[in-house]
């Protein structure tokens, strides 16, 4: 096939996959903005313009998120096209082969995984953890419920022998400063000597620095203080491991990561399995990509029904609950997170060219 139709068909799907980011893109920010707008739009802090920016910021995350299904939508989309318009059916009625023109839309979605976890992924989890972090300040009140099951929690040692429960609703990427905080101070008996609730903990030269503080003791009236300090030995890195979840993080931050996981004795299995997860992701396009082709590309020459087409969307996404699936297994450890990462990609691909050959080839 000439080098020219080659890059046909490419920018062919490469258009149709950016007209779909697009469309989804000014989606989201419009729901996200709403929705942001209806949370917030009580706060004296609130105003137009920052949530038009924050939205903005917390976009790129949410095209990650659902690219696998803009492969899968818009490579359907632009083979169907290209049947209705017969330009498949020409192609191969001068002895182009199915493959020749599908390497080509491959292609394009191999060049959207890779952009993807370069671009895409860095720009979002920055933009995305920002956007919390600011939010969080917005917000930051402590709460009622001192065992709030959507707080993660960490522990650190006191000197006496007892230990200090940390639990935050929000962190800046960095895990530096932390807002909605929960202290709850155990004694050596395991039993609660207090409770001490800020707005904001910063963390300083081996202490937390708090303010809007509010300190609770059994038996006796709460106490409001502007602000207060709390011994520490923890490192930034163990806040992190804690209080960020892996898919806030960049790939190019995740070997740090990872390393520093090893260093303080923490299991750096959910780090590893997003990191596989993201090197697997333009794999797990061209996956989608042949999903898509199994059941569109004879949809005219065929007379194909739309029957046919929900099948192929259908197992497009169980592709990716699939994949989340054993993700989850990766990340508890159940599974090595290589193997958790890479077997779903792998057998979606090898069905993916088993089916055409054998409908294509015979």
């Amino acid at each position: 096939m000439g080098r020219t139709l080659q890059f046909y068909f490419f920018f062919q799907a490469l258009r149709m996959i950016l007209m779909f980011v697009i469309i989804l893109a000014g989606l989201a920010y419009l729901i996200d903005f709403t929705e942001f707008s209806r949370r917030t739009g009580g706060l004296s802090q609130y105003s137009v313009s920052w949530a038009l920016l924050l939205s903005a910021m917390r976009v790129p995350y949410i095209i990650e998120i659902a690219l696998p299904f803009i492969i899968l939508f818009a490579t359907t989309a632009t083979l169907m096209l290209l049947n209705r318009k017969y330009e498949l059916v020409v192609a191969r009625s001068v002895g182009v082969s199915a493959w020749q023109f599908l390497f080509p839309v491959m292609g394009a979605a191999l060049m959207m995984g890779v952009l993807t976890i370069l671009v895409i992924n860095p720009i979002g989890t920055k933009g995305y953890a920002f956007a919390t972090s600011i939010e969080g300040e917005w917000r930051a009140r402590p709460s009622n419920s001192p065992l709030a099951q959507e707080r993660p929690w960490l522990r650190q040692a006191q000197a006496d022998g007892g230990s200090m429960l940390i639990g935050a609703s929000q962190s800046t990427p960095e895990g530096m400063k932390l807002f909605g905080v929960v202290f709850l101070d155990i004694d050596a008996k395991n039993a609660m000597r207090r409770r001490i609730d800020a707005a904001e903990a910063q963390l300083g030269d081996r202490e937390w620095l708090l303010s809007d503080v509010e300190i609770s003791e059994a038996g006796k009236t709460a106490i409001s203080r502007d602000a207060m300090t709390i011994p520490t030995a923890l490192d930034p890195s163990v806040i992190q491991q804690a209080l960020i979840a892996p898919k806030m993080i960049s790939i190019f931050e995740l070997g740090e990561q990872i390393d520093a996981a090893k260093s303080f004795g923490v299991s750096a299995t959910p780090f590893r399995m997003q990191y596989h997860s993201l090197l697997a992701m333009p794999a797990l396009f061209v996956a989608m990509a042949l999903v898509a082709a199994t059941v569109s590309m004879r949809f005219v020459r065929s007379g194909q029904s739309m029957g046919m087409i929900l099948g192929g969307m259908g197992a497009g996404f169980m592709l990716y609950v699939v994949t989340a699936v054993t993700s989850s297994f990766g990340s508890a450890g159940i599974i090595p997170p290589v193997l958790a990462a890479w077997l779903p990609v792998a057998v979606a691909t090898l069905f993916g060219v088993a089916y055409l050959l054998h409908r294509e080839d015979g």
